[in-house]
């Protein structure tokens, strides 16, 4: 796998620089992703990255790179969304695309990129729009991984993690050597609130209801490629870049 790009200007924003860059493309990939909880999106992005070359510029990456900037090394649209997120409420629309406008020169990545997080909404997907207009850019496609409700529920219910060294596993997946038990520790596994199945079932729904419109946006702009999850990881990414290929020769003729 090649040397993943340090990511800094996006990151940490202001006049920060990458100091390993992607290699410039001849015809860099510009995507977007999406992919509701337990499908894979996160494992896919950085397979898919490897593949093209593309920087993948995820949001929330840039939450948890916050954690270890002084306040003072954040903008004001970080320091807005953070304190949002400490009150336990959704960011606006707004801040987001002031914390991405924050990063347009990363838009124009000479890897390409993949947007991981961003856009959420369709006023978010509009002002993305607008700023690679400003940059003289267009979308290459939305790479949307779909697995049906019940298969997303048994990948996430399926889940288990340590308690002290927080080490994860999965039942049938990724079992442990001595069912329940970590095989570090020795202690007893446990099951994340969030992944019990009544939780995952309320977050699926979630998710679809505020996606749909989304859905939508990039359907009626032919931009949406909609990948099947199921199968193995490089299974999936292989489909994915099939599917890009095959666009791109399309457009082509």
């Amino acid at each position: 796998m090649k040397q993943p790009c340090d990511r800094a200007a996006w990151l940490k924003g202001g006049n920060a620089q990458c100091q390993n860059k992607p290699p410039k493309q001849a015809d860099p990939y510009r995507l977007v992703l999406l992919g509701a909880p337990g499908v894979g999106k996160g494992t896919q992005a950085e397979l898919l990255c490897d593949a093209l070359g593309a920087c993948h510029l995820s949001t929330g990456d840039i939450f948890r790179a916050a954690k270890s900037l002084a306040p003072a090394e954040r903008s004001p649209a970080l320091e807005a969304a953070l304190e949002y997120m400490k009150r336990g409420e959704l960011v606006p629309d707004t801040t987001v695309v002031d914390m991405v406008r924050e990063r347009l020169d990363c838009l124009q990545c000479e890897g390409g990129f993949l947007l991981d997080g961003f856009p959420r909404t369709v006023a978010q997907a509009e002002a993305l729009d607008a700023m690679m207009q400003q940059r003289g850019l267009k979308l290459d496609g939305v790479l949307s991984y779909e697995l049906p409700t019940e298969e997303v529920i048994v990948r996430i219910s399926g889940r288990r993690t340590c308690p002290q060294c927080k080490a994860n596993y999965h039942v049938s997946a990724l079992p442990p050597k001595k069912e329940g038990l970590c095989d570090k520790c020795g202690v007893a596994l446990y099951q994340r609130e969030d992944d019990r199945p009544e939780s995952v079932r309320v977050r699926l729904e979630a998710y679809n209801r505020s996606t749909a419109p989304l859905v939508e946006f990039y359907t009626r702009r032919n931009l949406l490629i909609s990948v099947s999850a199921n199968g193995a990881p490089r299974e999936i990414c292989a489909r994915s870049l099939e599917l890009l290929r095959q666009r791109r020769a399309r457009a082509a003729m």
